[in-house]
């Protein structure tokens, strides 16, 4: 099928792991609003996280990791998925951000790290940039 250009469907499947239900729902409501994210799929601890990304290796373009959860935690699932595809996302979004923590992330690979508190805006922006790119890849392609 041929889409014009401006009309290619495109999507970032995201996948969030969140304990907190409020901020997991209004993350999952502002990025699917704002940008080209769908959340395929959410969870609360690090264990029912790397099972979903075990069985779904593929089937995710952008992961969001809280760094607290209420078992496990977000830097262990960084170190867990250090090998992903180049295009697959890792973002920390968390209220415990500070220059150690910004330092450890990128020491793991992850692609960007967001204070939950000051910082949601950029990440709705590198999010929409993201679909941007992808965007950009699909009119290539084409």
């Amino acid at each position: 099928m041929s889409y014009p250009e401006s009309t290619i469907p495109v999507h970032l499947q995201a996948y969030i792991v969140e304990d907190n239900p409020t901020i997991r729902e209004n993350l999952i409501g502002t990025l699917e609003e704002l940008t080209c994210v769908k959340v395929t799929g959410t969870s609360a601890t690090e264990d029912e996280a790397l099972l979903w990304l075990e069985k779904n290796t593929q089937g995710w373009d952008l992961l969001i990791l809280d760094l607290f959860l209420k078992q496990g935690s977000g830097i262990h699932l960084a170190q867990c998925i250090a090998e992903r595809k180049p295009n697959q996302k890792v973002v920390v979004f968390s209220n415990y951000v500070n220059a150690s923590i910004r330092k450890r992330c990128a020491q793991l690979g992850v692609d960007a790290v967001f204070d939950k508190s000051t910082e949601i805006d950029s990440l709705v922006d590198y999010c929409s940039y993201q679909c941007f790119r992808v965007a950009q890849s699909h009119v290539q392609a084409a």
